[in-house]
């Protein structure tokens, strides 16, 4: 272990700046292949906060694509990487079919250059109609806001006239009929 960290020095992955979760195969553990480390599906649920429904949902979809250990699903870390970015493109607002048209360019092999452009045309698009539906909310709220000034001014008027007549509502005395008698 490293004397300023708490993690063991082989957490780093090879580019050595990303931080392996702590659920991950080491090398030479079970569960780690030629690859890196592997997952399995209960790891990644409860990484991502996902249930494991929703995983295999994804798989369903073509999004990820696990290898399998008899009826074992085994995840790789590109897997991992996938359901990351799944993740951040449900947060964002992006459908299925927008995320994977960006993961999808991962695999050309063109440098990335590909998958970059297209990226940054869908978050360009993305950020504008988020624009647009932040400005929607606001004039939503800025109208009930207005609503609600409305109904307490009434409120404080209906309040301020029953205090100044005490029982009589419209000049007319209410009283109770039982009580007359």
């Amino acid at each position: 272990m490293d004397q300023h960290s708490a993690t063991p020095a082989s957490d780093t992955m090879q580019a050595g700046t990303t931080r392996l979760p702590p659920h991950a195969a080491r090398p030479g553990e079970p569960g780690h292949d030629a690859n890196g480390p592997t997952f399995s599906i209960t790891q990644l649920a409860e990484e991502f906060d996902v249930t494991t429904r929703a995983i295999r949902f994804y798989e369903d979809k073509d999004l990820l694509h696990p290898a399998r250990e008899g009826q074992t699903r085994v995840y790789s870390t590109r897997d991992r990487a996938r359901l990351q970015l799944i993740q951040r493109g449900k947060r964002v607002g992006f459908t299925l079919s927008e995320i994977r048209e960006i993961i999808d360019l991962y695999d050309l092999r063109d440098g990335l250059t590909k998958q970059l452009e297209h990226a940054r045309g869908k978050y360009e698009a993305q950020i504008e109609k988020l624009e647009a539906q932040r400005k929607d909310i606001d004039e939503s709220i800025s109208l009930l806001r207005h609503g609600i000034s409305f109904v307490d001014g009434e409120l404080a008027k209906r309040t301020d006239t029953s205090a100044q007549t005490g029982t009589k509502q419209n000049g007319v005395s209410h009283t109770n009929p039982s009580a007359q008698a």
